[in-house]
């Protein structure tokens, strides 16, 4: 069975953008932006909500920028995308379908038949996953800088048991910590 990974890149005080919904802090040097691509290369399918699609689906003509830029949007290219939203009416990228709702019973048997893991982006979608108890582990890269508030990465009101798995720091001071859900 695969596992339903929950990422993003947060700051220290846990937030993935500011209070005016500015996600600028996150920059990612050549070697995070390589470390990020090889987790997401190890993904099958990524689990969007509307908004986070329409900032990603930029890797989709991509084809500007240093190399390790455009292997980024080779990889997102190469994986399967479901976007839940009942807004959103057309996709803007390849193997790419949209739900209108999330629907945690065909999450759970998409785990149970996939053969490689899943993905799940953006805090107001993963509640969903999280409160079904469908999220494995937790992966954030955690930036040097504290926003002092915004759209936390971690649903407020909702506890969670982790489990360190794995940790590691990059020369910009960024962190990655990876975590099982318990």
């Amino acid at each position: 069975m695969a596992k339903l990974v929950y990422s993003g890149i947060t700051s220290l005080d846990g937030y993935i953008e500011d209070e005016k919904g500015s996600f600028d802090f996150l920059e990612p040097t050549e070697e995070l932006h390589n470390f990020i691509k090889d987790y997401e290369s190890t993904i099958g399918t990524s689990l969007y909500g509307r908004r986070l699609y329409e900032m990603m689906v930029y890797w989709e003509t991509a084809t500007e920028g240093p190399e390790y830029q455009r292997e980024y949007g080779k990889v997102w290219r190469d994986t399967d995308k479901i976007v839940y939203s009942s807004t959103l009416t057309e996709v803007s990228s390849a193997r790419t379908r949209i739900e209108p709702v999330f629907d945690p019973e065909a999450v759970r048997a998409l785990k149970e038949s996939a053969d490689r893991d899943l993905s799940i982006g953006g805090p107001a979608l993963a509640v969903h996953a999280l409160r079904a108890g469908l999220v494995d582990e937790i992966r954030m890269w955690v930036a040097p800088v504290s926003l002092g508030g915004g759209k936390p990465l971690l649903p407020v009101g909702l506890r969670l048991e982790l489990s360190l798995l794995e940790e590691r720091r990059f020369a910009n001071g960024t962190v990655h910590l990876r975590y099982r859900v318990s």
